[in-house]
């Protein structure tokens, strides 16, 4: 697979990691009153981290995939160390994809 297209996985993975932090951010002291004060917003709230960090860990593993990388341990570090350890796999993993060549370019004839 092309580092385009893991290019891609790893932003969307971004964003739902961004998203169940977001959630899981609810729940802290600051919006917690508000938070619990509504079963509505708890389900809601409750289903968002359900989809968001699954959803950030296959997309990570398939980044991980497209670049020939080993896909259980970069899942392990971002399920292990979360949320510490996603943003971690995101950042390193986008740097390699940076890093690596990217094949040479066409020959203008």
């Amino acid at each position: 697979m092309t580092h385009k297209t893991a290019r891609r996985a790893l932003a969307d993975s971004a964003i739902a990691l961004a998203a169940g932090c977001g959630a899981i951010a609810m729940f802290l002291p600051p919006m917690l009153e508000s938070t619990v004060s509504s079963v509505l917003r708890i389900v809601a709230l409750g289903l968002a981290i359900a989809v968001a960090l699954p959803l950030h860990w296959v997309l990570l593993g398939m980044a991980a995939h497209r670049m020939q990388r080993s896909v259980v341990g970069w899942v392990a570090c971002a399920v292990l160390l979360f949320p510490v350890g996603g943003a971690a796999a995101l950042i390193l993993l986008s740097w390699l994809a940076h890093e690596e060549p990217q094949g040479l370019p066409a020959a203008s004839h």
